[in-house]
């Protein structure tokens, strides 16, 4: 059972303010010192500090809510697991792109094989994902976007082309057009924490520009609702290929050509750094990606 003490650490950790954690936590602000003071004691170390008036956490203070939050969703994965009884239950997320159009063949294949299995998967955005694993709401996840690796524990499953697209008819011709040019254009992309815009995002602040650069911008939620907008002629977008591999086979959308463009992006499976499960979900990749993927 995770200590109290911790718990109330944690709430600390993440409000940054002990009066705030006292009321979230239904206890008193004194209370909240209290518990703070015991693990500063019993780990010889102080885990805030002030800088003016703000509380911050002292480089100890990070390693333990590193290690904290791994104890605490070891503990909610453990207890869930201990009443399941006879049967397995794998409770995991994945981004829209690898939930929606990646990985459901391996899920058949894998069910087919694990009769005695039950599954739960979450589709959102990775920044999401990553919130529910320290939260103790997921065993693992599958995402594309950037996290911590400090973090995290994790193994890369897939290596994805990043592309630009448009409607077929969208540009004339077919030679390859500047970034530049493409600004002129409207951008349909996904909402922040997504993986797709944050590779985006990324690769255009290491070219000195930024989404606000395109003449518009239009934010969805769901890559089949982008995917419609672009055929439609609204406006270009940026996904993996393998979310428009239909539409491309068909000829509904294309790639647009760019000069100097070469991106792609890991898929990964990420779990919490050093958690006791850590065999468990390597043997959860194997099971999914190397029997038959």
């Amino acid at each position: 059972m995770l200590d109290f003490r911790i718990e109330t650490f944690l709430t600390a950790c993440r409000l940054l303010n002990f009066t705030e954690t006292a009321k979230e936590l239904h206890i008193t602000q004194p209370a909240v010192s209290q518990h703070i003071r015991f693990l500063e004691e019993r780990y010889q170390v102080k885990l805030f500090s002030y800088e003016g008036k703000k509380l911050c956490l002292t480089e100890a203070g990070v390693l333990l809510r590193k290690s904290a939050t791994t104890m605490m969703h070891d503990t909610i994965i453990l207890r869930e697991r201990l009443q399941s009884g006879a049967r397995t239950k794998r409770t995991f997320g994945a981004t829209r792109t690898i939930g929606d159009y990646f990985i459901p063949d391996t899920l058949v294949r894998y069910l087919e094989r694990e009769q005695n299995t039950d599954l739960c998967m979450l589709v959102e955005n990775t920044e999401t994902l990553l919130n529910k694993i320290d939260l103790g709401e997921l065993d693992f996840a599958l995402v594309e976007g950037y996290f911590r690796k400090s973090d995290y524990d994790y193994k890369v499953f897939s290596e994805q082309r990043f592309v630009a697209v448009c409607a077929s008819n969208f540009f004339s011709g077919n030679q390859a057009i500047s970034l530049g040019a493409l600004f002129e254009s409207c951008l349909i992309v996904r909402e922040s924490g997504s993986g797709t815009r944050e590779i985006l995002e990324r690769y255009l602040q290491e070219k000195n520009g930024s989404i606000a650069d395109f003449s518009r911008v239009i934010e969805i939620g769901s890559i089949r609702a982008i995917k419609s907008l672009v055929a439609a002629g609204c406006g270009i977008t940026f996904l993996y290929e393998a979310a428009v591999a239909e539409e491309l086979a068909t000829g509904t959308l294309r790639v647009v050509e760019l000069e100097d463009f070469s991106l792609s992006n890991h898929f990964t499976m990420v779990w919490r750094k050093n958690s006791m499960f850590h065999e468990q979900y390597l043997q959860m990749f194997d099971d999914f990606f190397s029997k038959g993927f």
